[in-house]
């Protein structure tokens, strides 16, 4: 037996891979992405060039190059992409993807994600992410959730620290993005935390939790600070 420290032992069966399925909430459906999505996502991307800065696609020149882009990005197999529908509108407004999806060591990414102006800021937003993380940390029984984004992306970092995610640490040069140096800023949440972030995003996403004018009475983080 060895001598030296060795971390705790896990349960080492490979979790399964998430399937292409649809997914319902309570704002927000979400759909695997498909080319049928693409009339709908462009509507919501115009005068929305800003919404790229971050990512390493778009913006885009016309519509058959967006839908070309859909019909390629919903084909790659070593992610699942969902189009993310507010039950409001009806109108698919942005998507999200599980990615780095790694059964043997139970981790997985939450990433490639574009909500669309009206999208962004809203219960549908904050729904669809949960539902991913509740898919892969409950349903499907992954230990590490990750997060990651460009560490200029001021944006996405609020989002993860939001969600309850744990800052990590920063791969300096980590990429080339559209020409640039990329910086990348590493966040997870890992299995004995996740129960506490899973309620505060029940809590937060409860109907009571919203006054008349759809504001939250509560926010995620004083939610969470109260479990």
């Amino acid at each position: 037996m060895p001598t030296q420290p060795q971390g705790p032992e896990v349960d080492t069966m490979p979790r399964p891979l998430p399937a292409r399925v649809r997914i319902v909430g309570r704002y927000v459906e979400l759909e695997p992405l498909h080319r049928r999505h693409a009339a709908d996502l462009w509507r919501a991307l115009q005068g929305a060039d800003d919404s790229f800065a971050y990512v390493p696609f778009g913006p885009f020149a016309n519509f058959g190059a967006f839908e070309r882009f859909i019909a390629e990005f919903a084909a790659v197999q070593d992610r699942v992409a969902w189009a993310i529908r507010p039950i409001s509108t009806g109108e698919a407004s942005g998507w999200l993807t599980l990615m780095d999806i790694q059964p043997a060591n139970a981790a997985i990414e939450i990433g490639s994600i574009w909500f669309g102006p009206k999208l962004q800021r809203t219960k549908a937003a904050t729904e669809a992410i949960y539902l991913l993380l509740k898919l892969a940390a409950d349903d499907l029984g992954y230990r590490r959730l990750v997060w990651k984004c460009n560490a200029l992306n001021a944006g996405s970092k609020r989002a993860a620290e939001r969600l309850g995610f744990t800052f990590e640490g920063q791969h300096r040069m980590h990429m080339t993005v559209k020409g640039r140096q990329r910086d990348t800023d590493w966040y997870s949440i890992v299995a004995p935390e996740w129960p506490r972030c899973r309620d505060a995003l029940v809590g937060w996403l409860d109907a009571e939790n919203f006054g008349p004018d759809g504001t939250a009475r509560r926010g995620l983080a004083e939610i969470r600070a109260a479990i």
